[in-house]
Protein backbone atom coordinates (compact mmCIF):
# COMPACT_ATOMS: atom_id res chain seq x y z
CA UNK A 1 0.00 0.00 0.00
CA UNK A 2 1.47 3.33 -1.01
CA UNK A 3 1.58 6.11 1.50
CA UNK A 4 -0.69 9.05 1.03
CA UNK A 5 1.09 12.37 0.74
CA UNK A 6 -1.33 14.08 3.10
CA UNK A 7 -3.84 13.09 5.75
CA UNK A 8 -6.46 14.71 3.51
CA UNK A 9 -5.98 11.81 1.06
CA UNK A 10 -6.83 9.20 3.71
CA UNK A 11 -10.25 7.59 3.27
CA UNK A 12 -10.64 7.48 7.06
CA UNK A 13 -10.07 11.23 7.31
CA UNK A 14 -12.50 11.95 4.48
CA UNK A 15 -15.15 9.80 6.18
CA UNK A 16 -14.56 11.58 9.51
CA UNK A 17 -15.05 14.99 7.89
CA UNK A 18 -18.18 13.83 6.06
CA UNK A 19 -19.62 12.50 9.33
CA UNK A 20 -18.80 15.69 11.24
CA UNK A 21 -20.75 17.64 8.63
CA UNK A 22 -23.71 15.26 8.92
CA UNK A 23 -23.66 15.61 12.70
CA UNK A 24 -23.54 19.39 12.35
CA UNK A 25 -26.56 19.36 10.03
CA UNK A 26 -28.59 17.13 12.34
CA UNK A 27 -27.58 19.09 15.44
CA UNK A 28 -28.96 22.29 13.92
CA UNK A 29 -32.40 20.81 14.59
CA UNK A 30 -31.72 20.28 18.31
CA UNK A 31 -33.66 22.54 20.68
CA UNK A 32 -32.09 25.84 21.63
CA UNK A 33 -31.87 24.82 25.28
CA UNK A 34 -29.41 22.07 24.23
CA UNK A 35 -26.98 24.61 22.71
CA UNK A 36 -24.49 24.55 25.59
CA UNK A 37 -24.86 20.87 26.37
CA UNK A 38 -25.70 18.18 23.83
CA UNK A 39 -25.20 20.32 20.72
CA UNK A 40 -21.76 21.54 21.80
CA UNK A 41 -20.69 18.09 23.01
CA UNK A 42 -21.65 16.19 19.87
CA UNK A 43 -20.16 18.81 17.57
CA UNK A 44 -16.91 18.93 19.55
CA UNK A 45 -16.44 15.16 19.66
CA UNK A 46 -17.35 14.65 15.98
CA UNK A 47 -14.93 17.37 14.89
CA UNK A 48 -12.16 16.06 17.08
CA UNK A 49 -11.99 12.76 15.19
CA UNK A 50 -10.62 14.30 11.99
CA UNK A 51 -8.34 16.59 13.98
CA UNK A 52 -6.81 13.60 15.77
CA UNK A 53 -6.34 11.75 12.48
CA UNK A 54 -4.54 14.81 11.08
CA UNK A 55 -2.36 14.97 14.20
CA UNK A 56 -1.58 11.25 13.95
CA UNK A 57 -0.35 11.78 10.40
CA UNK A 58 2.10 14.40 11.64
CA UNK A 59 3.27 12.04 14.41
CA UNK A 60 3.87 8.97 12.24
CA UNK A 61 7.62 9.13 12.67
CA UNK A 62 7.05 7.39 16.00
CA UNK A 63 4.68 4.43 16.02
CA UNK A 64 3.57 4.99 19.62
CA UNK A 65 2.67 8.62 18.97
CA UNK A 66 0.89 7.72 15.75
CA UNK A 67 -1.21 5.01 17.37
CA UNK A 68 -1.91 7.17 20.43
CA UNK A 69 -3.49 9.90 18.31
CA UNK A 70 -5.48 7.31 16.35
CA UNK A 71 -6.65 5.87 19.66
CA UNK A 72 -7.79 9.36 20.66
CA UNK A 73 -9.72 9.60 17.36
CA UNK A 74 -11.36 6.25 18.11
CA UNK A 75 -12.31 7.44 21.59
CA UNK A 76 -13.88 10.59 20.17
CA UNK A 77 -15.79 8.44 17.67
CA UNK A 78 -17.21 6.38 20.53
CA UNK A 79 -18.07 9.54 22.44
CA UNK A 80 -19.94 10.83 19.39
CA UNK A 81 -21.89 7.57 19.23
CA UNK A 82 -22.86 8.08 22.87
CA UNK A 83 -24.20 11.55 22.04
CA UNK A 84 -26.06 10.12 19.05
CA UNK A 85 -27.69 7.61 21.41
CA UNK A 86 -28.61 10.50 23.71
CA UNK A 87 -30.09 12.48 20.81
CA UNK A 88 -32.18 9.46 19.83
CA UNK A 89 -33.37 8.93 23.40
CA UNK A 90 -34.39 12.60 23.61
CA UNK A 91 -36.29 12.37 20.32
CA UNK A 92 -33.94 14.71 18.43
CA UNK A 93 -32.98 12.08 15.85
CA UNK A 94 -35.19 9.64 13.99
CA UNK A 95 -34.35 5.94 14.33
CA UNK A 96 -33.26 5.62 10.70
CA UNK A 97 -31.00 8.69 10.99
CA UNK A 98 -29.46 7.31 14.16
CA UNK A 99 -28.93 3.87 12.62
CA UNK A 100 -27.32 5.30 9.48
CA UNK A 101 -24.94 7.51 11.47
CA UNK A 102 -24.04 4.73 13.92
CA UNK A 103 -23.30 2.33 11.06
CA UNK A 104 -20.99 4.92 9.51
CA UNK A 105 -19.24 5.49 12.84
CA UNK A 106 -18.83 1.72 13.19
CA UNK A 107 -17.19 1.67 9.76
CA UNK A 108 -14.94 4.57 10.82
CA UNK A 109 -13.99 2.72 14.01
CA UNK A 110 -13.07 -0.36 11.98
CA UNK A 111 -10.84 1.72 9.73
CA UNK A 112 -9.13 3.28 12.74
CA UNK A 113 -8.72 -0.13 14.35
CA UNK A 114 -7.01 -1.52 11.27
CA UNK A 115 -4.63 1.45 11.20
CA UNK A 116 -3.86 1.04 14.90
CA UNK A 117 -3.30 -2.69 14.39
CA UNK A 118 -0.84 -2.22 11.52
CA UNK A 119 0.93 1.11 12.11
CA UNK A 120 4.00 0.13 10.09
CA UNK A 121 1.82 0.15 6.98
CA UNK A 122 1.05 3.82 7.58
CA UNK A 123 4.20 5.23 9.09
CA UNK A 124 6.91 6.74 6.97
CA UNK A 125 10.15 4.86 6.49
CA UNK A 126 12.31 4.89 9.53
CA UNK A 127 9.48 4.76 12.04
CA UNK A 128 10.93 4.34 15.46
CA UNK A 129 9.49 3.50 18.80
CA UNK A 130 8.97 6.58 20.94
CA UNK A 131 12.10 7.70 22.73
CA UNK A 132 12.14 6.78 26.41
CA UNK A 133 11.71 9.67 28.81
CA UNK A 134 14.96 11.23 30.06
Amino acid sequence: MGLARSYRELEVYQLAVDLQQQVFAFSQRFPRDETYSLTDQIRRSSRSIGANIAESWAKRRYVAHFTSKLSDADGESNETRHWLDTALACGYLKRDEHLRLCQSYEQLGGMLGRMIGAPDSWCSRGCRPAAPPP
